[in-house]
C-alpha cells in the first residue's frame, strides 16, 4: 500500500509539474478554474494564513514535545521514534519545495506580484505537514474511534482550509496546491509508519 500511493502521488506530481515547466494545456484548466475561484476576503485571508510556519509549525512542535514526554514517562519503546520522525519530516518541508520553486519558475494569479516562486504551495505543504503529523502523533493516545475521527476531521478540515484560502485569495493556482497535496502524503505515510512501528515495540516491551 506505501509503495503504490507513493508510486501514485509521484506519477502525478511528474505529470503535473511537466505541464507547469513546458507550459502544458492543463495549465489552461487550472488558470480557468482560478479565475471562477479567485475572490479575495478577509476569510480567504484568514484561512491562508493557518498555513504560514509560524502558525502550523508551532502546533506540531507542542504535540511533539507532549508526546515525546508522555512515552518517555511511561516507558514506551521507541517512544522518540514518531516525533523525531515528525520533526525530520517538517525539516524536508523547505529543502524540498524551494529548489522546486527555483527550478519551475512559475509566475503567480494576476492577483499577485510578478514572480516566479509559486509552484508548489509552500503554505499548503507546511499545513499538511504540520496538522496531518500532529494528528498522527496523537492518534495512538486517543482511545475512542469517536475522537480519533474528530480528530482526523479537525486536521482534514485545516489542510483543506488552507488550501481553499490560499486558492479563493489568488495567492497559488489549484495546481500548485494539489501539488503539495501529492508531496506530501507519502511523507505522512512515513510518519504513520514510525508511528505503528513504535506500537508494535511498545506490545513487545515487557511489562513489571
Amino acid at each position: 500500500m506505501f509503495l503504490l500511493v507513493c508510486g501514485l502521488s509521484a506519477l502525478l506530481f511528474t505529470l503535473i509539474t511537466w505541464q507547469v515547466v513546458a507550459d502544458g494545456p492543463l495549465l489552461g484548466v487550472d488558470e480557468r478554474a482560478s479565475r471562477a475561484l479567485v475572490h479575495p476576503d478577509r476569510v480567504s485571508e484568514l484561512l491562508s494564513d493557518l498555513g504560514n510556519g509560524q502558525v502550523a509549525v508551532p502546533v506540531l512542535a507542542l504535540v511533539a514535545v507532549y508526546v515525546a514526554r508522555r512515552g518517555r514517562a511511561a516507558g514506551t519503546g521507541r517512544w522518540w521514534l514518531p516525533p523525531l520522525t515528525a520533526a525530520v519530516l517538517m525539516a524536508l518541508v523547505p529543502a524540498i519545495i524551494v529548489p522546486l520553486k527555483e527550478w519551475t519558475a512559475r509566475h503567480g494569479t494576476p492577483v499577485m506580484p510578478p514572480g516566479g516562486d509559486y509552484y508548489p504551495s509552500g503554505h499548503t505543504a507546511t499545513a499538511a505537514i504540520a496538522y496531518g503529523g500532529a494528528a498522527l502523533l496523537l492518534l495512538p493516545r486517543l482511545r475512542s474511534a469517536r475522537a480519533r475521527l474528530s480528530l482526523l476531521a479537525l486536521c482534514t478540515a485545516l489542510v483543506l482550509g488552507v488550501s481553499f484560502g490560499l486558492v479563493r485569495r489568488g495567492y497559488h493556482w489549484p495546481l500548485d496546491v494539489v501539488a503539495s497535496w501529492l508531496l506530501c502524503g507519502p511523507l505522512l505515510l512515513t510518519l504513520g509508519l514510525s508511528c505503528r512501528s513504535r506500537r508494535r515495540s511498545s506490545a513487545r516491551t515487557p511489562r513489571c
